[in-house]
């Protein structure tokens, strides 16, 4: 790592609290639930004129289906340097009007509470204060960082997906705004892939009373189908099959023609996802005269704890013991956009906000954290760039001009 002051870092960013604290106060009350695009665009510009100070320009990424995207990097930066990305999100769950029952407050025992300050606009605070204090403190790192916010990541991030992908094949590093997990602050090492199925059944209807054997029971044929889907449950492995939603049926006193269930899937490993997305595909009837359909994938890749990925954990625990604070990491059974990132690059997601209550009324962040986090997130994005791997080389070679790509 960089040679840098630790101590001094953190006593600089020690002095920057009450804005900090400003910032996601005006962050908070700038309520930006993903399905209000345009809610999103007073985020996307506090963040703008935040980041000014750390000599970041900002450029605002129309979005098809959302309320788009914020990309932000250095305005002097050469256009062929390598880069490491930083991540996060500026929507949220809570809908519009949430300040009228949960307003922001700051309490006496050092908390934010208010929706959103966890997950997780209290790691974009960090975010901007990390990149304002390497700026205050004359530090250059030597992997330029790069800002990306997207606003559709509480529904999937299918808008933003493209771009994430783009910026994460060219970037030597990611780091992830996302909360940590929990009021330990343990950062997420390890997240769960995420995948979703539609079984429909098609089957016949007829009178369950007069002439019952002429018909074909999709409800049936699902509850068989139901019972398999439960049998790939395996809590060793860290596999969860869980059949949400089911409908289907007519009338009491017709047999079912029609039946459906949607189903959540959540794996730890990619070996896992390919074999049971396979298994869940090649699911057969048991019932004669009904048909099968399924539709679904593993949507979001496991975050797994690949050598690249340990290494930047390693990186993150001794720039935890220069700044004297305790860390530990754990698995997250929820996705974010570090789950795209860590395909490409390595990544190290949860360095955002110590707090609890994400999409909980009782959302807050640990101030004093904040501090601690932002001045950690600083001794990462100075250090030294990590042993390329396999294909680290092609991705440096590749790290030309994000922003052009990004606008198209």
């Amino acid at each position: 790592m960089t040679h840098v002051d630790a101590q001094a870092v953190l006593e600089h960013v020690r002095d920057r609290r009450p804005a900090m604290t400003d910032l996601l106060a005006d962050l908070a009350r700038a309520e930006s639930p993903s399905d209000v695009p345009a809610a999103q665009r007073r985020v996307f510009n506090l963040l703008a004129d935040a980041l000014r100070p750390a000599g970041y320009e900002a450029t605002h990424l129309p979005g098809d289906t959302s309320g788009g995207q914020l990309y932000a990097r250095p305005a002097d930066r050469p256009n062929s340097s390598p880069v490491q990305l930083l991540i996060g999100h500026g929507d949220t769950v809570w809908p519009q009007g949430t300040l009228d029952t949960m307003p922001v407050e700051v309490t006496d025992d050092g908390r934010m509470r208010g929706p959103g300050v966890y997950d997780m606009k209290g790691g974009l605070v960090q975010m901007v204060f990390a990149l304002r204090a390497i700026r205050d403190l004359d530090m250059t790192p030597s992997v330029t960082p790069v800002v990306f916010v997207n606003s559709d990541e509480e529904i999937g991030s299918h808008d933003a997906r493209p771009r994430i992908h783009r910026l994460a094949k060219v970037a030597e590093r990611t780091f992830v705004l996302e909360p940590s997990l929990g009021p330990q602050g343990k950062l997420k090492t390890a997240r769960k892939g995420i995948g979703r199925f539609t079984i429909r059944i098609t089957g016949k209807s007829a009178h369950a009373g007069l002439d019952p054997e002429a018909g074909a029971s999709a409800i049936v044929e699902l509850s068989h189908v139901i019972q398999k889907l439960n049998a790939l449950n395996d809590a060793e492995r860290g596999i969860t099959v869980n059949v949400g939603m089911i409908e289907g049926g007519q009338r009491p006193n017709v047999v079912a023609p029609t039946s459906r269930a949607t189903v959540d899937v959540r794996v730890r490993t990619g070996a896992d996802a390919k074999t049971i997305e396979e298994t869940i595909h090649s699911l057969e009837v048991s019932t004669p005269g009904v048909t099968l359909d399924i539709e679904g994938s593993i949507r979001r890749p496991p975050l797994e704890r690949t050598p690249r990925n340990r290494a930047l954990w390693r990186c993150a625990q001794a720039a935890a013991d220069r700044l004297r604070i305790e860390l530990d990491e754990g698995m997250a059974g929820g996705a974010s956009d570090g789950n795209e990132t860590s395909a490409f690059s390595a990544t190290l997601d949860g360095l955002g906000a110590v707090g609890d209550g994400a999409h909980a009324a009782h959302e807050y962040v640990d101030l004093e954290k904040m501090v601690e986090r932002t001045a950690l997130l600083v001794l990462l994005l100075l250090a030294d760039p990590l042993e390329p791997d396999g294909d680290g080389a092609a991705a440096k070679a590749a790290a030309r001009a994000p922003h052009r790509k990004l606008s198209n």
